[in-house]
């Protein structure tokens, strides 16, 4: 079975009503967990401690998602790079 990966970021956005990152140099990645409870953990803190500035957001992304083990690999996974 595939491990299912989350990954949590965010910062600040353009504007708090879009998902666009005002400066994407900035954005802060608060870490990559091994399940959705500890992922969801880490995102309420993350935006607990933000709370007070609505231009800024984090956000929960299921990598385990992005990627279907039954699929070939792409053209550069097949570099072995």
């Amino acid at each position: 079975m595939a491990q299912r990966l989350h990954l949590v970021f965010g910062g600040e956005l353009v504007n708090p009503t879009k998902t666009v990152f005002k400066d994407v140099d900035k954005i802060d990645i608060v870490g990559m967990f091994p399940d959705y409870k500890t992922a969801y953990d880490a995102w309420k803190a993350a935006a607990q401690r933000t709370v007070d500035d609505a231009h800024t957001r984090y956000f929960i992304a299921h990598i385990h998602r992005l990627r279907d083990e039954s699929k070939a690999g792409s053209p550069t996974e097949e570099l072995g790079e």
